[in-house]
């Protein structure tokens, strides 16, 4: 009988050891175990105090450890603001594989409620006419909307149309564009671009795609922007930011920009296609950024199935905030009419 309470505080050090602190007292010793070794010692008819036998003292089970872990503490509360997005958070992880049809649906939600959230997006690059942001939209390579921004009105001043553009000298076009970087390669590109438009479209930008992308610098990225700003042409338009949130949103695998577009093509009916860019490119700059998304600020979480890849905290995420959804100037000098932001400084200006 002596023998049993040993026994038995061995065995409740197994169970402690597989089932974690559910089972463990105060002291560290089996809630059960108490319970059998007060049964052992009060009850001398008991039927396992009779069956208990000699035997040699029993060894110490090798899985028990050192020291019992102190009884289990409540998990921390999530706030109450990220709770909803949580929940999500843990369904998608847990979730069958999403079908096409619930993509689809998903998909044409995120953009209803980014249109609501973005009701004035926009082309981010200051223009007047197709020729200016044909060349700002090639300056734009490798660089911000703002810098392009702040260095056109220069360039525009000098050389207004693609006659005086083509027949400039270089290395002035070169010095007026530097702040955009590679300067060098930008000129030829929009000097071969204007002497392209002055031979071959009368001084004109053309309004088709097979004739845009036939221009030096002009890809077709660039021939959507022209094509649905200044022409009103529906395109999508694949840059950095675009081509990242539609692969964190799931609307896509795809790697390279022809066969995303294509993808992203067949999801929304072309009405929607330049609208659905600027509201994509929009929420990137702005919250979904490519190191540090601002999850717990962002507004369509509930929508999102790589919620918690960046900050998830309220008052964190809302530091990350950038433009207009921080407090802080735009990009454009000359924004549009609605646009709830402040204007964007010229070059060289402070704020």
């Amino acid at each position: 009988m002596s023998n049993s309470p040993v026994r038995a505080q061995a065995k409740g050090a197994e169970r402690v050891s597989g089932e974690g602190n559910s089972a463990v007292g105060e002291h560290g010793v089996s809630k059960r175990a108490k319970a059998s070794n007060r049964t052992d010692v009060g009850s001398k008819t008991s039927k396992s105090a009779k069956s208990v036998k000699p035997a040699e003292s029993p060894k110490p089970a090798k899985d028990a450890p050192a020291k019992v872990a102190p009884a289990k503490v409540a998990p921390a509360k999530v706030a109450p603001a990220n709770l909803a997005a949580a929940k999500v958070a843990k369904i998608a992880k847990s979730a069958k594989p999403e079908s096409r049809l619930a993509m689809v649906r998903r998909a044409r939600k995120i953009n209803r409620e980014l249109a609501e959230v973005f009701p004035y997006a926009h082309p981010e690059l200051d223009f007047r006419n197709p020729f200016e942001l044909l060349v700002a939209t090639v300056l734009s390579a490798q660089t911000t909307d703002l810098r392009v921004n702040q260095t056109t009105p220069a360039l525009f001043a000098k050389y207004p149309t693609p006659e005086d553009l083509a027949a400039a000298v270089p290395e002035e076009v070169e010095e007026l564009i530097r702040p955009t970087g590679f300067f060098r390669a930008k000129t030829k590109s929009i000097m071969g671009l204007a002497a392209a438009l002055r031979d071959d479209f009368e001084g004109e930008v053309p309004g088709r795609l097979e004739d845009l992308v036939k221009l030096p610098g002009v890809g077709r990225k660039t021939a959507f922007v022209v094509l649905g700003n200044a022409f009103g042409v529906p395109g999508i338009t694949v840059d950095t930011h675009f081509m990242r949130l539609v692969r964190r949103w799931k609307w896509t695998e795809q790697e390279d920009p022809v066969k995303i577009e294509a993808e992203i093509a067949e999801i929304f009916p072309k009405s929607e296609w330049t609208m659905l860019s600027h509201r994509v490119i929009f929420h990137g700059r702005r919250i979904c950024h490519a190191r540090k998304p601002a999850c717990g600020a962002c507004p369509i979480t509930h929508l999102c199935p790589s919620y918690g890849e960046g900050e998830t905290d309220p008052e964190k995420a809302k530091k990350l905030l950038k433009y207009e959804m921080g407090g802080f100037p735009g990009q454009r000098l000359d924004p549009p009419p609605g646009y709830p932001g402040r204007p964007a400084p010229p070059l060289g200006a402070s704020g």
